[in-house]
């Protein structure tokens, strides 16, 4: 391969990287423009729709490691909770394995879930279709990139969240 060959294979990759990274931001712009349309719909505010995906993920959890995950002051997740329990979102129930009898756990109730189903069912059915357009071991190289890609962005929060 000649020095040119080589300097533009490298233009070409970088400029492939910083196409992909710009991809993810403008990505995540969208996803947060959804997200905050869905929560509109469904009467929630952005970060009660984005603790109520915790909670569905990743519940039963305490208030307390919902709060860590979420990246929130526990004052601010007791609000939230207020409100998705108001709402019929969530249930605080008692845990009956913990050692402090006041001890709770966030529940998600899952009635309310097919409303939130309802209002993400076209990006679904975008994301269907455009999967389809791609072989098996296209789809498992994308998965094994947007997993590497969360895996950086946990990292990276996790740095920032330690400064």
């Amino acid at each position: 391969m000649t020095p040119d060959e080589d300097a533009n294979r490298a233009r070409r990759r970088r400029r492939g990287v910083v196409t992909i990274k710009e991809s993810l931001r403008e990505l995540s712009i969208q996803m947060s423009l959804l997200n905050h349309q869905v929560g509109t719909h469904a009467g929630l505010k952005d970060i009660d729709l984005y603790c109520l995906d915790l909670v569905n993920r990743h519940g039963p959890l305490s208030p307390s490691a919902l709060a860590r995950r979420a990246g929130l002051h526990p004052a601010t997740m007791t609000g939230v909770l207020d409100r998705l329990e108001r709402g019929g979102w969530v249930a605080r129930r008692r845990d009956p394995d913990a050692l402090d009898r006041r001890a709770v756990a966030v529940h998600p109730l899952l009635t309310r879930n097919p409303e939130l189903f309802e209002l993400y069912s076209g990006m679904n059915t975008s994301m269907d279709q455009i999967c389809a357009d791609y072989t098996d071991e296209e789809l498992d190289l994308l998965a094994d990139f947007l997993n590497r890609t969360i895996e950086a962005g946990q990292g990276a929060t996790g740095e920032l969240a330690n400064d």
